[in-house]
């Protein structure tokens, strides 16, 4: 019974898989000749299908420009930053330019010398010569040797020591070669002021002059200019004079802009410099 069974099924498979090839090539067959023949009932049938693969080529098609879009976003976006952080760089640079040059002061009117001349300073201490700045403007400017170099609130830093067409070099009051006539202290007790580099100054006085740490220290210019103030007073008991340690009003290697102005004969006797 069972093997009548099995011998039946095998049979019938057998027989039906040239039935089933033979059906689907009879399909085939009919559906091209329904394309042949009656093309337009034929893409009546096929829209179904058709429309489903429109749809998605159109789905793609809005991925892929949903992708290229954000990309050129995303390039725009980059570089709309990179042009704000140079506009913010600037302004902060422009900002800081006017900071410094209204802290210069504005120009005396009623003084009869020339006009002062502002001027950027490109190199500084470290950088230049010792205790020197090197200044963006020159003889084609109007800049001479021997006028007088000023910071930030009027400190008076040096004098003009070298002079190009479009430079010129500043050497400040602390250099060690310069000797300077100024005063100390509320009674404007007369001293010379000696630089001793990197911003510092020095000077002797008596003993009994009372000077005391924290007391100004002055040049003359127009009236008498803050230079620096007593930082340390050195010296020993049993000596008839003392060591005054000069700290600067302005520190020499942070300028960025000078005023250059000719303070006239006065100053020019009052300042030194020794090889």
């Amino acid at each position: 019974m069972r093997r009548t069974y099995s011998a039946t099924r095998n049979a019938l498979l057998t027989s039906a898989g040239p039935t089933w090839g033979a059906g689907a090539l009879a399909f085939a067959v009919l559906a091209l000749l329904a394309r042949l023949i009656a093309p337009g009932a034929f893409l009546y049938a096929a829209r179904p299908m058709l429309a489903i693969g429109n749809d998605l080529s159109a789905a793609g098609e809005r991925v892929y420009s949903a992708f290229a879009d954000t990309a050129t976003l995303a390039a725009k976006n980059q570089k709309l930053f990179e042009e704000n952080s140079a506009l913010a760089a600037e302004n902060r640079a422009l900002l800081a330019e006017l900071a410094d040059v209204r802290g210069l002061g504005s120009p005396d009117a009623s003084a009869k010398s020339p006009a002062p001349l502002i001027a950027g300073v490109v190199s500084r201490p470290p950088t230049s010569a010792y205790d020197t700045l090197v200044a963006a403007a020159g003889r084609a400017d109007g800049v001479f040797a021997g006028m007088e170099a000023f910071g930030a609130g009027g400190v008076p830093l040096g004098t003009v020591s070298a002079v190009t067409d479009s430079f010129s070099r500043v050497a400040l009051f602390s250099s060690p070669q310069m000797r300077t006539q100024g005063w100390i202290g509320a009674h404007r007790i007369p001293v010379t002021i000696a630089g001793e580099g990197a911003g510092s100054f020095s000077a002797s006085v008596s003993r009994d002059a009372q000077v005391a740490a924290g007391d100004a220290v002055y040049v003359p210019g127009p009236g008498a200019l803050p230079i620096g103030t007593v930082a340390r007073i050195d010296g020993d008991a049993a000596a008839p004079t003392e060591t005054l340690r000069i700290a600067p009003a302005v520190n020499p290697f942070s300028i960025t802009w000078v005023m250059l102005r000719d303070t006239g004969a006065t100053f020019a006797a009052s300042a030194t410099s020794t090889p």
